[in-house]
């Protein structure tokens, strides 16, 4: 199937002003320029490394609606509007169709999981209202909702013509690439399969760690999937990968944002009751990032 989106598509913090009570649209703004000046292809805002879940509705719009006036036509928004409650996804969807962005990404409801006929219900009344292309955001872990790859193609049938697949299940994730292709596109989202990811033929990867680490992985993106260079490929994956390993081994949204504080950007912090990582954890972060070639302050 044809799939608009390519390359790497950063998958946006939400900057805080200080007192961590505010979206800071400059900072937003600052972000974002860093991220296309850096050959970043497009933007995710409002997902999980946007922690979503501690912002409130208009919070969540407002965020949708600066990741596309900062965006200016520099590459896609795709933009989450996942909730667990039906009315409120379908708001922020349609919010999202008028304001411009090129599809929206949907997390199923998580804490109480749904069955499948009730997720294509959601996906299906999404899409109805919005119009828009929808992006299957794939994560078991959070959702409680394990889907076959079968049933996760199904989803085509009510609007969803990508996925992110944050299950880590590369077995599943090889089948809807190679079996299911034609059916609905795959977009990795587990930091440490983005080798893989990239190297299987993805058209586009959503990566947190673009925050953090925007020119290197443009580059990788770049030896791989336009260059077909898989030894130039491993050499950078190689710098990147303990990178990754890192940022899944801790809080990912606080690991992101302390890792571009290290790079001297400003970003708010997380909001509470989570925090930024403890600095005991520093030294060993930013060893990873010179480790990497990653300029520091």
């Amino acid at each position: 199937m044809s799939n608009k989106f390519t390359g790497v598509l950063a998958a946006l913090i939400t900057p805080f002003t200080d007192d961590g009570k505010s979206v800071d649209a400059g900072r937003f703004k600052a972000h974002i320029d860093d991220l296309f000046d850096a050959g970043i292809h497009g933007l995710v805002p409002g997902g999980s490394t946007g922690e979503f879940t501690v912002l409130s509705l208009e919070e969540r719009k407002q965020v949708n609606e600066l990741a596309v006036k900062f965006a200016a036509g520099r590459g896609p928004v795709i933009a989450g509007v996942g909730s667990t409650k039906t009315e409120e996804a379908v708001d922020l969807a349609l919010h999202a169709a008028q304001i411009g962005v090129d599809a929206v990404m949907v997390v199923p409801p998580y804490y109480d999981p749904v069955n499948y006929e009730q997720l294509k219900e959601l996906l299906s009344e999404i899409h109805q209202a919005s119009k828009l292309p929808i992006v299957y955001y794939n994560i078991p872990s959070i959702s409680g909702l394990t889907l076959s790859p079968e049933e996760i193609a199904g989803l085509s049938s009510v609007g969803v013509s990508s996925y992110k697949d944050t299950s880590g299940n590369a077995p599943d994730f090889t089948e809807l690439v190679f079996g299911y292709g034609d059916k609905i596109a795959a977009m990795n989202g587990w930091d440490t399969l983005t080798f893989y990811g990239m190297a299987a033929g993805n058209e586009a990867i959503i990566w947190g760690a673009a925050n953090v680490i925007p020119e290197i992985a443009v580059e990788l993106w770049n030896a791989i999937a336009v260059q077909n260079d898989i030894r130039r490929g491993r050499e950078i994956w190689k710098q990147i990968w303990p990178i990754c390993k890192f940022l899944e081994a801790h809080n990912y949204s606080a690991a992101i944002k302390t890792g571009m504080e290290l790079r001297g950007k400003k970003t708010g912090g997380v909001r509470k009751p989570f925090t930024l990582l403890d600095p005991k954890y520093h030294d060993e972060y930013r060893q990873l990032l010179l480790n990497a070639q990653i300029q520091l302050p």
